[in-house]
This record gives C-alpha cells, structure tokens and sequence, in this order.
C-alpha cells in the first residue's frame, strides 16, 4: 500500500499515517520513491521518541546494464537480424543487413546466433533470408522480466548474464518499520529549554521534554596540525638540548662553494661538485669573496699545496670556483662557518672553548626522485668540539646519542668523507624491517680543516649526520617518501598520524 503522498505533509508524518493503516510495513513497497538519507533521518527522528521501531534490511538487486537495457527495448540480436530479413523478400546481403540494423556489431552477433537457432539461412546467391515465419525471442523476455522483478532466481542463469555485461547487482538497504511503544499520528510539541517563565508558571510539570541524545557526535572542530617530519624533529631537538647542544642558525638555503665544499676540503674537481649531483645557480651566479683574507688563503694553500701536515691535493685552486653559488647539499657548511667563528672566541685559558652545535634543517641534492630519494631532504647533523678527543669517544657518544632514540645495538663500517679521517658509517638491526640498515654517517673533522681555520692543534671536532625523512618513515610505516613530503601526502594522514615517543617502541 503506498504511503499518503498530500502536499505540505512532511516525511514522518507519511510514515505515521502509513503505520496507522497497516503495520508493521516495508520501505521499499511503501517508500520507494524517497531518498535513502531522507528516510533515515525521518525514522531516526520517530525512533528517537519512540513512535517507531525499525530494523535495517539489507538486499541486492539485479539491474541491467546499458546492453541489456537495448535488448529489453528492441529485441535481441539474433532477433532483429531475423526481423531485418524478414522484412524483406529475396534476403540481404550482409552488408544491405548492417545498413538496415544500423550497427555492424549487432549484424554480426546476431547472425551467428540465428543460423545457430535455425532462423536464417544462405541462400545459392550468397544472400541471407529468414526461414522461419515467426520466433521466440527469449533474451528479450527474460531481460523484461528481470527489469521488472529485479531478481534471478538461477544462479547460473545469473553469472552468465553478468559474464555477458547484460546485468549488475546492486546492494540496497531497506527498512523493515513498525509501531513503537509510544506510536501516535502527530509528533508531539518538545520543549527544548526549561525557561524561567515555565518554572514561574508550573507549565513544566506538563511539558513535554526533547530527550538528549547522549550518543550524537558533537560537531568536527578544524585545528591544525604537525607534519610527522615536525614531530620527529622536535623530539630530535629535544634530545640535542637534553644533552647540551646549541641549535645552529641554519636560514642560508644558498652558499657559496668555498663554505659548501672548499673549507671542508672537498677538491674542487670532486664527483660531488657535478652538475649532475648538485643544483647551481645562474643568477646571480658568483658570491662576494670572504673578508676573512687569511683564511681565504689557507683553505687555497691546504687543497693547492699542502699545510699543517697534510699533502693537500696538489691541483690549481680556483677562486672563482669557489665563489659559485649553490643550494646547499649538507648543512656541515653551516657546522664550518660556527667553527671558523669558535676559532675566534677565547674561554678562561685563552683558547677556544669547548662547544656544542646541531642543526636540522632542508639540504638539496640533483637526485633521482623515487621511493627514497627526492631532490630535497632534511639533515640532522651535530659536531662536539673538545680537546684531545678519540675515535673511542665518539662511538660512545654516538651509542648514547641513538640510545635516546630508541635505537641500540650499532654496528660501524670504515668509510671515506673528504673532511673527516677517520669516517664511519653507522648501523644498526631494525626489528620491523627484519634487517641491519645504515642510520647515520660519522668521522672526526680533519686536522687540515680545523686549523686552516685558527682553531689549535690540540682541538678535535666529532661530526655526525642522518637523514631527518628516514626514522620518520620508519616510526610510520611509510614505504614511499613521495607520501611523506611533496604534492601527493594525504592531508588526512597529517592530520590524524600519532604523536611520536622516539625512545618507545
């Protein structure tokens, strides 16, 4: 029975009307034409004063695809070659059948299916000519009957018809609806506040109350959020202040060579120095020369000829090389402009002090973007400077500074920078991984570097470095670095990730 359909009659008052003539009755026969959402909120409405109950009901439905819908409405292929060609005497030729169906396609399906069912035949002249004078079309009836009643009651009958495109399922929620215990034609009127004038007059005491509902979300309050990289980060941060370090300014996106790669003694004909490797550039293209002449001068005598013991590189130094301009590929330029500064300044006994530096902050390669590497990332980098420190020294350090991460067990591995000697790359067993992966790289700044600087002999610099991107996607699960920073990271993610406890699992 449908439900009373007047004009100016809301929703919930169709339902209570239907629900008064019969109950209990079914959304689908009495409700199809409304919307889903429309219908739900009217139910959740009356149930919430319990004027109803209702239970969920859940179905699939067959309906047909854009084929089938042409064969219910113009006949099955086989069908309307047969009626072409009956319609005609002497028979077509194929091509004259394409014309007059008017989709090659359905010509040619169709044919094969008639000669099949025996409808058409060749004739000698090689036309073709329908046999038969009438014929069942079962395609077309069976599709009109499933347009109808939307259902298949032979499954086989059904997967063929899907393996055809000539039918699709379709979930649909109904709802199963009938009186509740407080059912009355018309929603009474609610109070939503108790008002002074209804305690001043009594007229609470027959009021009737809209009921809280305890369970409704309350509204989604927008706020911001921190990147993952920023959680990790200051934690990170933290850990450096724990342990007494000064944060180093790092704002200088732009260096000249002679502070990225010169003072760190990195020849000038380096792999790194590659435009290949390394962003440059054109405008402007050249930094003003340092005012620190004597400087100047030892970083060219290190690399051209040797000083303070060392060798150098043996190879014309050019100035104007190291006056490039580049996008930073380390922020160790940084830890070398603090230290040229260190050199300056005079502690109790007239030397330079002991100090302390980090700094985290986004450092650029000329890399190839995939899933772990971008052409931008950020490093994490500390130096200690302290006299007569050891090899020995910086390994415990490095096992206490990890250790504050979470990360124990390290293992370290020879290897070469240009401006640490000796260098040691950092390792360490990963349990989610289930593998030893590199977490860092290490040395103690070489001699060469330090004094060219005016720092004393006796002084010693430990450095280290690591990526701030890599125990960020470690803590997240995070397999593509493209996810964690660029145009494709999913606000989402942003927004509801977990704060970080780099020391816990």
């Amino acid at each position: 029975m449908a439900a009373p359909t007047a004009e100016g009659v809301d929703l919930t008052s169709q339902i209570l009307g239907a629900l008064d003539e019969k109950a209990p009755l079914l959304s689908s026969e009495s409700f199809d034409a409304f919307n889903f959402t429309d219908l739900k909120a009217a139910l959740d409405r009356l149930s919430s004063r319990r004027m109803v109950e209702y239970e969920t009901i859940q179905r699939e439905e067959v309906l047909l695809e854009a084929e089938g819908e042409l064969i219910a409405t113009h006949g099955s292929h086989e069908a309307r070659v047969f009626e072409a060609l009956r319609a005609v005497d002497g028979g077509l030729t194929a091509q004259e059948l394409e014309k007059s169906i008017g989709d090659k396609n359905i010509a040619k399906l169709g044919q094969g299916k008639a000669f099949k069912e025996k409808w058409i035949a060749k004739t000698a002249d090689g036309k073709l000519k329908a046999v038969t004078d009438s014929v069942h079309d079962a395609a077309k009836e069976q599709l009109l009957s499933i347009r109808t009643s939307r259902t298949v009651s032979d499954q086989k009958v059904l997967a063929d018809l899907k393996k055809r495109k000539l039918v699709k399922l379709q979930k649909v929620i109904g709802f199963k609806i009938d009186k509740g215990p407080s059912f009355a034609l018309e929603i009474p009127v609610e109070a939503t506040d108790l008002t002074a004038e209804m305690l001043a007059s009594g007229s609470w005491k027959t009021a009737t109350f809209k009921p809280y509902n305890f369970e409704a979300l309350g509204a989604e309050i927008r706020s911001g959020a921190l990147h993952p990289l920023n959680k990790v980060r200051a934690e990170i941060r933290h850990i450096f202040f724990e342990l007494g370090f000064e944060e180093m300014p790092t704002n200088n996106f732009v260096e000249s060579c002679f502070w990225n790669f010169d003072t760190l003694f990195v020849p000038q004909q380096h792999p790194a120095r590659d435009l290949q490797d390394t962003f440059y550039t054109s405008d402007p293209l050249l930094a003003g020369r340092p005012e620190a002449d004597s400087y100047w001068e030892n970083v060219r005598a290190v690399h051209q000829d040797g000083k303070y013991g060392s060798l150098g590189y043996r190879y014309p130094w050019s100035g104007d090389e190291a006056l490039r301009l580049v996008l930073r590929t380390h922020t160790t330029s940084v830890s070398a402009n603090m230290l040229y500064k260190l050199a300056a300044r005079k502690g109790p006994d007239g030397r330079p002090p002991p100090a302390r530096y980090f700094s985290i902050d986004r450092v650029f390669r000329n890399e190839t973007v995939d899933n772990t590497h971008l052409a931008e990332f950020h490093q994490v980098e500390g130096i200690i400077a302290d006299y007569d420190l050891t090899l020995g020294g910086l390994m415990a350090f490095m096992d206490l500074f990890f250790g504050k991460m979470g990360i124990t067990g390290l293992q370290y591995k020879p290897a070469y920078n240009p401006y640490t000697e000796p260098s040691m790359e950092i390792f360490s067993y990963h349990a989610g991984l289930g593998k030893i992966v590199e977490i860092g790289n290490s040395g103690m700044f070489r001699p060469e570097m330090l004094e060219a600087m005016g720092l004393p002999k006796e002084m010693r610099v430990y450095g280290w470095g690591l990526s701030l991107e890599r125990p960020t996607m470690i803590r997240y699960g995070i397999n593509n670095i493209r996810d964690l920073l660029g145009h494709k990271v999913d606000l989402g993610f942003v927004q509801k990730n977990p704060a970080v406890r780099l020391e816990h699992e």
